[in-house]
């Protein structure tokens, strides 16, 4: 009798799951999250076992081709996240499913170009031409291998000309996973101690005995197999003299699999005072409270738990996290602890480490596709008892999860602002449903929405309003730049700044200037016909960065070039630079204190694999004086000397028109001016800025959480926003800004039918409109924002029926700009 199941295809653009058959030959081997490869169409592609079925949906019943992994690759929890998170985002189920597979084992199919007639001339297309002669220089490529040399340029209908011409062939291939296991050859010592060192005078020459000698005897003091890279270190042999060994009998030579564990640089070059044992730390009474109600928890999986752990900078909510997960690891279970940025996480991971030595995995966008692969095949595994890492971190196949945490849960990089949309705070409280875990989202600064769902009893709020060290929150000043200019003060720091920063940095003591903008100016422009250089994909002024060359970087797409020497408009040579970004504050600085060490700490600087970590230990190890960055340090960092924060400017970014633009500032204000103080040295917050009246400054000043929820709480019920209704962004993007107009236009049309019905009547549009930054990378951007008690039905239907085909549609999205 034949056994049929249901897969996913891994063809992002394609919805829905397909039932196969299981071959006789795989009989027995397949299984629930199982990757295999099938037939799909004219292409073969890779799939995921989703369910077995009785009777298959269709009546020729194509057959499972090859299982790519003998052990599942997502558990049955993971499958039901997979199929919520497609559900309630609007996703196709093949591009969730991507989530939460390792990058290079996951292959989508490709088409392989090959050249037929090399000497074919195509002169009514000059993209025909570009392609012949890239396939006859490079040989047969694939689709994907074509993109690197095309980009922006739609090359595929040319390439299907060619096709149809007989020019070219093409042929559907399915790319082998890019990684596999790592083997390296090790040695070990084959014969008892005692007989190898018989056989010392006889291992060869005069030239040969003194390496073999030294190669034997480090084996003899080694237990284990050694990689033989280490014993040619150890003894100056080489391969030719361990082959004479293994050929005497007395070592074995072999193939032996390792793993590539990112880890094993961490905690190297970082001052143990950090990462204080557990024995060293009494929990305060709000510490002991919170934790007792989520142990409890831990003890009862028989239900989900959901916590907003609420409190300020410095209440020791890490602390919560490590013994919170001690209870889970003693309990056999694991946990999943969620970073918003790589920049948080080595200091978190070595904080696991010291309590948890061995049992620790980190998954980050920076780490190479083999030690990603082999920190997930040891998590699948249960080798690992803690993850760590930014969103993608969530979807590690862990066998028993018991905890999940969501730290910083406010911050916007947990959202995925490319599809598939996604929120991974929302998609943790999913899983912890699924898996029957405890989750935990910790922050001082907490979203609206989720503060309001804790008071609206959808998760349990527990509160850390003190300091664990017992001193109070840093003193903030705030200085009205206004008063500066009239004073004559035309420079970037307040003479307040200046006085403070030159203080600290003779009592030893270390300060973080915060801007939330990069690069030395923030746009240029021709002083005498007013001409600003802008970004030609993106329309968006170009910004300064001062390195080997006067770099012009446009900030969305990448685009660069240099800073012209004349303008293109008027061939004026009065090219200035205007605004202020963080490298011109760390010019500053080294201008007005010659001697002072500083550190830049932006995208710019930490592009680089392991550069946030080592920026973070060299001014943990006060190797630095002052640390200049943008959003990355607001990220939860704790530095016992920073004793002063300066706020450059804190307007940037207030009155972009957007509903959550206020709540942002004052989030990354508060959790800024949260770094200073945190020891008993205590600690101060200058915040310049140009409307010291604003709420959202006065709230930041204040240290008031409480105050800036209410106001913003009240303010989002006038205006119908979310706590109080949803919304969903629909965004179309087109390269000709009249396509793109007309079709928003046309959209906006039949959505409007549908919201004149009485099962719609409560949705309002928004829109259509040309978006905030209306052309990025090239393409016209225009938005239509549906906003209702539950608009995503009606755009669930109008997905199935295919008219909004091309359009990107957000569910919650976290910005409308």
């Amino acid at each position: 009798m034949n056994t049929f199941v249901q897969i996913v295809v891994n063809v992002p653009a394609v919805s829905g799951i397909f039932d196969y058959a299981v071959p006789e030959s795989l009989a027995g081997q397949i299984g629930i999250g199982h990757l295999v490869v099938v037939p799909f169409g004219n292409k073969t592609v890779q799939g995921v076992v989703i369910r077995f079925v009785d009777q298959p949906s269709v009546q020729n019943v194509k057959e499972i081709t090859e299982l790519v992994d003998p052990l599942p690759v997502l558990t049955q929890p993971q499958i039901a996240l997979a199929e919520s998170m497609a559900e309630s985002t609007l996703s196709s189920l093949a591009s969730i499913v991507g989530l939460f597979l390792p990058v290079g084992i996951s292959q989508e199919a490709d088409v392989h170009y090959q050249l037929l007639i090399p000497d074919y001339q195509d002169k009514t297309s000059p993209v025909a031409t570009r392609l012949i002669n890239l396939l006859k220089e490079r040989g047969a490529l694939r689709g994907r291998q074509i993109d690197s040399h095309f980009r922006k340029v739609e090359w595929r209908n040319s390439m299907s000309a060619l096709v149809r011409k007989g020019i070219v062939s093409a042929k559907s291939v399915l790319p082998p996973p890019r990684v596999r296991s790592k083997y390296v050859r090790v040695a070990l010592l084959a014969v008892p101690p005692q007989e190898a060192e018989a056989e010392m005078p006889n291992l060869g020459t005069r030239q040969t005995l003194a390496r073999r000698q030294a190669a034997l005897r480090f084996l003899i003091q080694q237990p284990e197999p050694v990689n033989v890279s280490w014993v040619y270190a150890e003894s100056g042999s080489n391969l030719a003299d361990l082959q004479e060994l293994e050929e005497r009998g007395l070592i074995r030579l072999f193939e032996s699999e390792i793993f590539r564990d990112p880890l094993e640089r961490a905690g190297k070059h970082s001052p143990a005072d950090w990462y204080p044992t557990k024995q060293e730390l009494d929990l305060t009474p709000e510490q002991s409270s919170a934790l007792q109600e989520i142990v409890h928890a831990i003890s009862s999986p028989d239900q989900s738990h959901s916590y907003l752990l609420q409190g300020v900078t410095g209440s020791g909510k890490t602390e919560i996290y490590l013994r919170a997960a001690e209870e889970v690891i003693k309990r056999g279970r694991q946990a999943i602890i969620l970073v918003p940025e790589i920049a948080l996480t080595p200091q978190t991971v070595r904080r696991f480490l010291s309590r948890f030595p061995g049992q620790v995995g980190i998954v980050h966008s920076k780490l190479s596709e083999g030690e990603r692969y082999d920190t997930w095949r040891r998590a699948r595994t249960g080798a690992l008892k803690v993850i760590i890492g930014a969103r993608s971190a969530l979807f590690s196949p862990l066998p028993n999860i018991g905890l999940i945490v969501a730290d910083e849960c406010h911050d916007s990089s947990y959202y995925q602002a490319d599809p598939p949309f996604y929120h991974a705070v929302i998609a943790a409280r999913m899983y912890a449903r699924f898996t029957g875990a405890v989750c935990v989202l910790g922050s001082a600064t907490p979203t609206v929405v989720q503060r309001y769902q804790a008071e609206t009893q959808q998760m349990q709020h527990l509160q850390l309003p003190r300091r664990i060290t017992g001193s109070d929150l840093p003193f903030v000043q705030i200085i009205d730049m206004r008063d500066e200019l009239k004073a004559g003060q035309r420079g970037i720091f307040s003479r307040l700044l200046f006085r403070e920063l030159e203080a600290t940095l003779t009592r030893g003591e270390q300060a973080i200037l915060f801007l939330n903008r990069r690069g030395t100016a923030t746009y240029i422009f021709c002083r005498d016909c007013g001409y600003v250089l802008r970004c030609p994909n993106c329309n968006t002024p170009l910004t300064l960065h001062i390195d080997e060359n006067e770099r012009l970087l446009c900030h969305q797409c990448g685009y660069q070039r240099q800073k012209p020497k004349e303008c293109p408009s008027c061939k004026s040579k009065q090219i200035r630079e205007y605004g202020l970004g963080s490298e011109r504050v760390e010019a500053e600085v080294n201008g007005l204190f010659p001697n002072t060490r500083t550190l830049r700490w932006d995208w710019e600087t930490t592009r680089k694999k392991d550069a946030h970590e080592m920026i973070l230990t060299h001014f943990a190890n006060h190797q630095a004086d002052v640390l200049i960055g943008t959003q990355m340090l607001a990220k939860g960092l704790d530095l016992p000397l920073v004793t002063l924060v300066g706020i450059v400017l804190a307007d940037v970014g207030l009155y972009l028109p957007d509903p959550f633009a206020g709540e942002r500032i004052f989030q990354v204000l508060t959790q800024v001016a949260g770094r200073a103080g945190r020891s008993e040295r205590g600690g101060k917050v200058i915040l310049q800025t140009f409307d010291p009246a604003s709420q959202v400054i006065q709230s930041t000043a204040r240290h008031d959480v409480n105050g800036f929820y209410e106001t913003e709480l009240e303010q989002r019920r006038r205006l119908g926003y979310p706590p109080f209704s949803r919304l969903v962004r629909l965004e179309y993007r087109h390269r000709d800004p009249l396509s793109a107009e007309k079709e928003a236009h046309r959209v906006a049309a039949k959505l409007r039918e549908y919201l004149t019905t009485p099962q719609w009547k409560l949705v309002t549009m928004i829109g259509p409109v040309p978006s905030f930054f209306a052309k990025i990378g090239g393409f016209y951007r225009w938005q239509i924002v549906l906003r209702g008690p539950d608009p995503v039905p009606l755009l669930r239907e109008r997905l199935v029926e295919n008219w909004l085909k091309d359009w990107r549609v957000e569910v919650d999205p976290i910005s409308l700009l």
